[in-house]
Formats: structure tokens, C-alpha cells, sequence
């Protein structure tokens, strides 16, 4: 694997943009060359922060500049698809923002471009990276927890229609579902993978995007409670138990710097791993090190992950009767 420098563009340059970028100046192989927005002010302003030798008012511009690499998409979810295909089809690859798209049907279309293109996409599922979630999902592979049996995980906050207004849009895709849903739904499919059934309730708001969430996925020998809510608070911890004790992430579990292990109801081990960074940084690494390896996909989010995790959400969002 050769150790060159990876060049970046970024576009939709909101909070979550910032963080990335904030992370991405931290990987020494790493280099952003190029930011848009169509706010040409909000993109000078991000290009002045981080130093990016680019600017553009203009998705399309940065997807034809020939020295950007890889486009990190971080724009609302209604636009995930197009935006990932149009880069593709570019030449670029792709690192898009969770949710990956707001349908099955179009998260197909993405991988289906990523290999007609033969370039590098993964949805950006930061936590499947981090140390915590790593280590955790080794020592159960070992078996220290004997056969997983429960997990109970939540994403839940107090969330104000002034202050967060692409969460109550439904143009764009807001709901607990889809912005944070994911989250816990992605730590049951990573540990037990597709379920049997699936049963969800949600309450909902008057423009009919989902205010909170609750899903049961039950499995052969195994269940999953899970929450999503954007209008209440919860610790945030995650716990997963097995037939010979049960392993908590620290909260909020997504982003774990550590986590604890129980067996016979006693704490038996606590682990520190803090991120590098906030955390994006560790996706960060993997996408480069598949694009030195001409991977297009990654081998611990593969397309394959993206896909099934993507039908049990359209799955959770017919059982809710959610439409975008």
C-alpha cells in the first residue's frame, strides 16, 4: 500500500462538516483541497478555518476539479443520492453522510455507481470505527460475553424547531429515524445482524416527520430495544448482554471513549479508548487506507452493510407509515 496524500473536497459545510474537517487536519496523509456551498460566503468563511486551497459556490465545480480525490458529502439527506452518483460519475470517491439515502431503492443506485465507476464509496458510519466500538466488537467475536442475547441503545435529546430546524423538515429528511434512528439500529445489525421481525411505534409531529421512535428487532435467540427521540433526553449508554456477563459503552455510546465489562453482576474490567479527534478521524483513515488499496468499498462497512442496514430502516419506516 503506497502512503501518499489523499485529497479532499467537502460540500454542504454545516456543524457536522466543521467537525470532519476539524478531524480531517489531524491525519497526516490527509489534505483538503477543496470546500462548496452555495452560500459563497458560508465557503470562504469554511476555507479561511481550515485552509483548504479551493472555494466554490458550486457542487458541480468541485466534483470536475481534477485534484480532488474524494468528496466527503455532508449535505441534507434528501440530496445523499443524487449528489453521491453525480460524484461518481465524476471520477470521485465517495464518503456520504449517514443516512446514506432516504430509500433502499436509492442507496442500491449508490453502490450499483460505485462499481460501474470503480471508485471507493462507503455511507459514513463514524462509529464503526472508533477504538471502543473495535475493540468491543472483537472481544465478543472471542466470546467474553458468551452468546449476545439483549441490547438495549438509544440516541435520544431535546431538540427545538428554532434551533434545529433541518431535524422537523421533512423536504429534507428530519425525523429521529433517519437523522438518529440509524444509530442504534446500526449497533444491533453490526452485532446480530438482520433480524426476524421487526415491530415500531412512533409518535409524530403535525408535518408527519417521526418525534421519537421505539423499535424491538427480534432475532432467533436474541432481542434489540431501541429509541430514537429528538424531542426527549436518555443517558445515552448502550448495553449489550450475553449468556456470560454484558459489556456498557460509555455514553453517549456512538462516540464511546471506553466502555465496562460485567460478569456475575460485578464490574469486572473498565477500558479507556478515547478518539483521535472527535472521532471522525478514524473513517477517515479507513476510506484512505481503501483508496491506496484500490478497494471501492470498505471491508468493515462494505456496500453489502450499507444495503441491509438501509432495508431494515425502509422497514422501520413503512411499519411507522413515514414518507418523504
Amino acid at each position: 500500500m503506497e502512503n501518499r496524500r489523499i485529497k479532499w473536497g467537502i460540500i454542504g459545510l454545516g456543524n457536522i462538516a466543521t467537525q470532519f474537517a476539524s478531524d480531517l487536519v489531524l491525519i497526516e496523509n490527509a489534505e483538503l483541497t477543496a470546500v462548496a456551498s452555495r452560500d459563497i460566503v458560508k465557503a470562504k468563511d469554511f476555507e479561511a478555518k481550515f485552509k483548504s486551497s479551493k472555494v466554490y459556490d458550486s457542487y458541480d465545480l468541485l466534483f470536475e476539479d481534477p485534484e480532488v480525490e474524494i468528496v466527503y458529502i455532508a449535505t441534507p439527506h434528501n440530496s445523499h443520492a443524487e449528489l453521491s452518483i453525480k460524484a461518481l460519475e465524476s471520477g470521485k470517491h465517495v464518503l456520504c453522510e449517514k443516512p446514506m439515502a432516504l430509500s433502499y431503492n436509492d442507496a442500491l443506485r449508490m453502490t450499483e455507481a460505485s462499481v460501474k465507476y470503480n471508485r471507493f464509496f462507503m455511507e459514513a458510519f463514524w462509529t464503526r470505527f472508533i477504538p471502543s466500538v473495535q475493540d468491543v466488537l472483537e472481544k465478543i467475536k472471542n466470546g467474553l460475553i458468551g452468546n449476545v442475547n439483549y441490547i438495549n441503545a438509544d440516541f435520544a435529546f431535546h431538540g427545538s424547531e428554532t434551533e434545529h430546524k433541518r431535524l422537523f423538515d421533512k423536504k429534507l429528511g428530519g425525523g429521529a429515524l433517519y437523522d438518529i434512528g440509524v444509530y442504534p439500529l446500526f449497533l444491533s445489525y453490526i452485532l446480530l445482524g438482520n433480524p426476524k421481525e421487526v415491530l415500531a411505534k412512533a409518535i409524530k409531529h403535525k408535518n408527519d416527520i417521526d418525534l421519537q421512535t421505539s423499535m424491538i428487532l427480534q432475532y432467533e435467540s436474541a432481542q434489540a430495544v431501541l429509541h430514537a427521540s429528538i424531542v426527549s433526553d436518555s443517558e445515552m449508554k448502550a448495553i449489550i448482554s450475553g449468556t456470560k456477563g454484558r459489556i456498557e459503552l460509555n455514553a453517549p455510546w456512538f462516540v464511546a471513549d471506553g466502555y465496562s465489562i460485567f460478569q456475575n453482576g460485578e464490574k469486572e474490567a473498565v477500558f479507556s479508548l478515547p478518539t483521535l479527534g472527535k472521532g471522525y478521524s478514524h473513517e477517515i483513515i479507513e476510506c484512505q487506507k481503501c483508496i491506496q488499496n484500490n478497494q471501492i468499498e470498505s471491508e468493515l462497512w462494505s456496500h453489502k452493510n450499507c444495503l441491509e442496514l438501509s432495508q431494515l430502516v425502509e422497514e422501520i419506516k413503512n411499519q411507522i407509515n413515514l414518507s418523504f
